[in-house]
């Protein structure tokens, strides 16, 4: 899967590029998914799964266009009912960049890159009449359940490889790699000995 995917746009438009999220894109990833899903965001269902988590490693995306950052998409680990799978989340564009298809192509974009990285399922919390032209549907998360309250009809999967959720049920809970450790918190465990 290449890092890089350039999508055609109307002549008027530049063309927009989705690439691998940079360390640069965080602040205006962050300004992007409040303007989309407004200052209580993180205390949505979903956002528990991803609480204190890094996204899967090569499975978090900007889209770009003219210089700026437009949309993004993070995938990350989660134990689907005893099922390894991913959850997709948040998807946002930019509204003055919507008319270019970036929401579908960011969403065809880590759909390929989870399955070239050899991941099962993908689940997420959406609107079906959208998600369910990329193949997800509610049968495959029935019997799943989110660590909070969530409308139950916008709870999706997808198999990316045949029968990777057969048999889940119950909770689905994160799995992904703790965020925040490594050399900040090192740093940290410095500066409090100095103190001392």
């Amino acid at each position: 899967m290449t890092a890089l995917t350039t999508l055609a746009a109307a002549p008027s438009e530049a063309a927009v590029a989705i690439r691998a999220e940079r360390a640069s894109d965080v602040a205006a990833r962050e300004a992007l998914l409040d303007a989309c899903f407004g200052a209580g965001r993180n205390a949505r269902t979903c956002q528990r799964l991803r609480d204190g988590r890094l996204p899967a490693k090569g499975l978090a995306f900007s889209a770009m266009h003219r210089g700026r950052l437009v949309g993004t998409v993070r995938l990350w680990h989660v134990d689907a009912g005893g099922r390894p799978a991913l959850v997709l989340g948040p998807l946002a564009v930019d509204p003055s960049a919507r008319a270019l298809g970036i929401g579908a192509s960011l969403m065809r974009h880590a759909l390929a890159a989870a399955k070239a990285l050899g991941h099962g399922a993908v689940i997420l919390l959406g609107d079906e009449p959208y998600y369910a032209r990329f193949g997800f549907t509610r049968d495959l998360a029935e019997a799943l359940s989110l660590p909070g309250p969530f409308e139950r009809s916008r709870l999706l999967g997808l198999e990316l490889r045949a029968d990777a959720l057969d048999g889940a049920a119950g909770l689905i809970v994160p799995t992904g790699a703790p965020a925040g450790l490594g050399k900040p918190a090192r740093a940290g465990r410095r500066q409090l000995r100095r103190a001392a």
